[in-house]
């Protein structure tokens, strides 16, 4: 069904539908589907080469990053996770220490652990940037093209990291199958990210 979804529809319609489409997933194959695309996000070689990492914590409807986290602070990867501001799309990436920062972390409204507005925590943009950032969103094509939850935080602080941030960073979104779309609409301040991993690309 969601294969065939119009090309004009509009975001506001595009979010309502995925997220019906994401709340009907059982608990089994969200974390089925979790499995996998955290396999292919560790199998990538600009995972394994980068050092310092940036990883959503994920909610219910989003591919389950608790693993990926473990694993790369078992490396010894310097991870940032996000910490967003109300009154606009503010939003940094700042460093979590290890397994016991984050279980200390507060849940938020979202149901999602994140630093308190008052946590003072390392910048990644201010102490040597990012090498690779993990991107969550409710609908994706092949090609990288993102529809998010509406908000901006994601476009805003990607398109502020590229024009601040002298070495490259890889973008990679994770997604389930029934995220990847023929077809998803965007306009011209929409961040297209490099990479789309779901269960089947």
């Amino acid at each position: 069904m969601m294969k065939i979804i119009s090309n004009m529809i509009s975001k506001a319609n595009l979010r309502k539908e995925m997220r019906t489409v994401l709340k009907s997933m059982s608990t089994e194959e969200i974390q089925a589907q979790s499995q996998i695309v955290t396999q292919k996000l560790l199998d990538m070689p600009e995972y394994s080469a980068a050092k310092r990492i940036s990883i959503f914590l994920s909610m219910r409807d989003e591919v389950d990053t608790h693993n990926i986290l473990t694993h790369a602070l078992k490396l010894k990867k310097e991870c940032f996770i996000p910490q967003y501001f109300t009154g606009g799309p503010i939003m940094k990436m700042v460093k979590l220490e290890d397994l016991e920062d984050y279980k200390n972390l507060p849940v938020t409204a979202w149901n999602i652990k994140q630093p308190a507005n008052d946590d003072v925590r390392p910048d990644a943009l201010e102490t040597g940037g990012l090498d690779l950032i993990l991107v969550p969103g409710m609908a994706f094509t092949k090609a990288g093209d993102r529809c998010g939850r509406g908000k901006g935080y994601y476009d805003t602080y990607l398109n502020k990291i590229y024009k601040e941030q002298e070495h490259p960073v890889v973008t990679v979104a994770l997604a389930f199958r029934e995220q990847i779309l023929d077809f998803v609409p965007t306009d011209s301040h929409d961040f297209r990210v490099d990479h789309v991993i779901s269960p089947d690309n």
